[in-house]
């Protein structure tokens, strides 16, 4: 008599992540203990370096998560109290907590139907003389329509602060995420593509001015010791989390490789199964995917059954930010963005990592494909 193991797939495994650097992050930490020097320095301004040149950009400065780069990135193009920031309502709530504490006003806009990015039309359709910032989100890894942003931006007389803490190595037809836009914000989770050991965040320019006042902003307005020039915030990035992301980045497109190909296997496994819609890229555009979302009915019963087969699942998002209790102030209202309202009922984040297994998918696609069809 055989006895048959349910196999469980993670949703994300930062354990294996973590085990192909510990040994060359665990001697640096040694140092740093050794030295004492655990905010800034030198494994800090390497980092911001490595990453300048890696997506193409002439700064980019490290901070303490990424809210507080959004929050900094607004301040810097100059967004103040009472001031409008178009966003899409599908995104985490970050995009417009950046925003609100300035004292700055979210306004949401909906998504295009085929790929949930932050649709140009309505962009230009909520645009007020009260507008200072369009904040296109990359969303699930790839990018937003970058050029056509860009050119309601450019009627309008309006800056670009790209939301890109999901696209870390995504790029588009204007470019790599987080260097197309004035500027742009990311955060390095645990979880993101090129995530830290803890919370850390950057800020991305090409812009001199911008980059001077993001790094005297992030440690208390100070340009120098006890010499403030503006009210900051305390949003400096730690030595250890440099040292991690140092490490991941070197491997950062070995890693989003391996995402595409599980990306592909999914696509293939599922594409065609009745109930279940993948996934689609951007023209254009090369995904890092972040996230495989793909979509089915009764999204919340196929859930319950793959988490009850051991399979790892999410949502992102569940309820749009215009819907949220916390932004109701607003009055938001359902039906007032149909794409993104349709799309939280029944999106469905599948397993996505780079120590995905094909065994992994191919167990997913099947659980998934009978849940939909019971």
């Amino acid at each position: 008599m055989t006895t048959t193991t349910t196999a469980t797939v993670p949703f994300l495994d930062l354990v294996a992540q973590q085990a192909e650097i510990a040994e060359e992050v665990l001697g640096v930490w040694r140092s740093q203990l050794e030295s004492a020097a655990f905010v800034g320095g030198a494994e800090v301004a390497a980092f911001e370096q490595e990453y300048a040149d890696y997506i193409g950009v002439r700064h980019v400065i490290g901070v303490s998560n990424g809210t507080d780069a959004l929050e900094l990135a607004y301040r810097t193009v100059g967004v103040r109290p009472g001031d409008e920031v178009i966003m899409p309502a599908n995104t985490f709530i970050a995009t417009a907590e950046a925003a609100s504490r300035i004292g700055a006003v979210p306004v949401f806009v909906d998504v295009d139907e085929q790929h949930l990015l932050i649709d140009p039309a309505a962009v230009e359709a909520a645009v007020t003389p009260r507008t200072r910032v369009i904040a296109p989100v990359h969303l699930f890894g790839q990018t937003a329509p970058m050029g056509l942003i860009a050119a309601v931006a450019q009627r309008h007389g309006l800056a670009v602060v790209e939301d890109a803490a999901q696209a870390q190595g995504a790029t588009g037809a204007s470019g790599r995420a987080g260097a197309v836009g004035e500027v742009a914000a990311t955060s390095f989770y645990p979880g993101k593509n090129l995530g830290a050991a803890g919370d850390a965040g950057a800020v991305m320019t090409h812009d001199d001015g911008i980059a001077e006042l993001v790094r005297t902003l992030a440690a208390h307005g100070s340009s120098a010791k006890y010499v403030h020039d503006h009210i900051g915030v305390n949003a400096r990035l730690d030595a250890v989390q440099a040292t991690v992301l140092r490490a991941k980045l070197r491997r950062l497109e070995g890693w989003n490789a391996a995402r595409r190909e599980a990306a592909e296997r999914y696509t293939r496994l599922l594409s065609g199964v009745p109930g279940i819609r993948v996934p689609r890229v951007r023209p254009g555009n090369t995904d890092v995917w972040h996230l495989y979302v793909v979509r089915v009915d009764e999204r919340d019963r196929v859930m319950a059954q793959m988490s009850a087969s051991g399979i790892g699942v999410g949502i992102h998002y569940p309820t749009p930010v215009h819907l949220t209790a916390a932004y109701a102030p607003l009055g938001g209202r359902k039906g007032q963005f149909p794409v993104a309202e349709a799309a939280a009922d029944r999106i469905l984040s599948l397993p996505m990592f780079p120590h995905l297994t094909e065994s992994q998918q191919a167990h997913v696609a099947e659980v998934l494909s009978h849940a939909v069809r019971t």
